[in-house]
C-alpha cells in the first residue's frame, strides 16, 4: 500500500500546483477537494459559502476526507480550512504523509490577488488585513502539523521536490 500525500496550507501557498506535479512524477492520481466539492455540487466554493454557508461547506469537506482517507495512492491537496476539524487531519494521517505548506501574508496575497474564487476574500476591500487575521485564526491548526515547507520563495517546482523528499524521508517501501 503506497500512502497518499496530504498537502495542506492556507490559501495560496501552492498546494494545486506542487501537488499536480508531484502527482506526475509519482504517476498517481491528483485529486484537488475543492474542485471535487464543485463537480459533485455543480457550484463554485464561493457559491457554495453564499447559498448553504461555511458550516454546509465544512461538511461536505468532511464527508470527502472520509472517502479519500480510505484509498491509497493519492497526491491530495486539500482546501486552506481543512485543519479547522481536527478528525480532518487524524483521519488523513491514518492512511498518508501529511505535509503544511507554509507563505508569508504579502506573497499569499500576490498569489492569490486575481483569484476571484475565494469566499473568505470576497468583498473584503482589506485583503491583506484579511488574510493576516484568518491565518492567525489557523495558524495553531497549521503549526501542529510536524511536516512543514516553507513556499515563500518556491516555485511550484520547488516544493513539489520537498514535498518528494519529505514523503519519501517518512515512508518505507
Amino acid at each position: 500500500m503506497a500512502k497518499n500525500i496530504i498537502l495542506v496550507g492556507f490559501m495560496g501557498t501552492g498546494k494545486s500546483a506542487a501537488g499536480r506535479i508531484v502527482a506526475t512524477r509519482l504517476k498517481r492520481d491528483f485529486v484537488d477537494m475543492d474542485a471535487i466539492i464543485e463537480d459533485r455540487t455543480g457550484k463554485k466554493i464561493s457559491e457554495i459559502f453564499a447559498d448553504e454557508g461555511e458550516a454546509h461547506f465544512r461538511g461536505l469537506e468532511r464527508e470527502l476526507t472520509k472517502e479519500l482517507s480510505a484509498r491509497e495512492d493519492l497526491v491530495i491537496a486539500t482546501g486552506g480550512g481543512i485543519v479547522l476539524n481536527p478528525d480532518n487531519i487524524e483521519d488523513f494521517s491514518k492512511t498518508g504523509v501529511v505535509i503544511c505548506l507554509h507563505a508569508d501574508p504579502d506573497v499569499i496575497l500576490q498569489r492569490v490577488a486575481k483569484d476571484t474564487h475565494r469566499p473568505l476574500l470576497e468583498g473584503d476591500d482589506d485583503k491583506i488585513k484579511a488574510i493576516r487575521d484568518l491565518l492567525a485564526k489557523r495558524q495553531k491548526l497549521y503549526d501542529a502539523i510536524p511536516l512543514k515547507i516553507d513556499t515563500n520563495n518556491h516555485t511550484a517546482r520547488d516544493t513539489a521536490e520537498e514535498v518528494l523528499a519529505l514523503y519519501l524521508g517518512q515512508t518505507t517501501f
